[in-house]
């Protein structure tokens, strides 16, 4: 790989040939993602789209009473902006960083320009969506579905994957809102996996211990949904 390209983790990048890569290269800035920070309000207008190395950024349903519930999360799987490419510069969710990191970042204008080349940076980015939608309607179907002690080992398991990292800082105030569920409920259930040794937490931060088991106590949708995206996103690198 030329020295002078920009590293990245970012599952959809590495999957670019050389030379497509090292043309979307100069478009690329690297942006640090801070917990807390909202990359766009509902309505707001994209100027950028976000293809994440580190961290995760949760995609949020915002209520009139101000309530909210995650219905999708990005990590360095995949990028924040899809429906720009799709027709709209705009979303009625909220994207917000779950847990902090880093992303490249592009520019509206210049996505949609290379988007509509065709080639290998449309295919991905479609197979991407497929992908994404797949994660949106389970996740919707496994909030209705299932107790939350699957809900939360399934949760854990995608922030593990995007946080490339055991040590996770997240409160349980935080995940209850991100489940749509009540903080008691979400302590319970911690509770139980803490007592099996399956994760520890204090002052804010869960250490997943024990990944297998973890795996163990998630439903199903957790594997439906990592089938999907290991089928449709490749992480190949730049190597032709």
């Amino acid at each position: 790989m030329i020295e002078s390209l920009p590293k990245t983790s970012n599952r959809i990048l590495n999957s670019l040939t050389r030379s497509e890569y090292e043309h979307l290269a100069p478009h690329l800035d690297r942006v640090n993602l801070s917990m807390g920070e909202v990359l766009y309000h509902p309505e707001q207008a994209i100027t950028h789209v976000y293809f994440p190395n580190h961290g995760t950024v949760s995609v949020v349903s915002v209520f009139e009473d101000g309530g909210s519930v995650e219905v999708g999360m990005v990590g360095n799987e995949g990028m924040f902006g899809i429906s720009v490419f799709l027709g709209s510069i705009t979303t009625p969710l909220q994207a917000v960083v779950q847990l902090p990191g880093d992303a490249h970042r592009m520019r509206v204008d210049v996505l949609n320009r290379e988007f509509k080349k065709g080639g290998q940076l449309q295919d991905l980015l479609l197979r991407y969506t497929q992908a994404f939608i797949t994660q949106i309607a389970q996740t919707a179907a496994c909030n209705r579905a299932h107790h939350i002690d699957g809900r939360l080992a399934r949760w854990l398991l995608m922030c593990h994957d995007r946080a490339q990292s055991k040590d996770m800082k997240i409160t349980q105030e935080f995940i209850a809102t991100m489940l749509g569920t009540r903080r008691a409920g979400v302590t319970v259930a911690a509770g139980k996996l803490r007592q099996e040794g399956l994760i520890s937490y204090q002052r804010g931060h869960v250490i997943i211990k024990d990944r297998a088991g973890l795996e163990s106590k998630s439903c199903e949708c957790y594997e439906i949904v990592k089938k999907e995206f290991d089928r449709l996103i490749g992480g190949n690198g730049h190597l032709v």
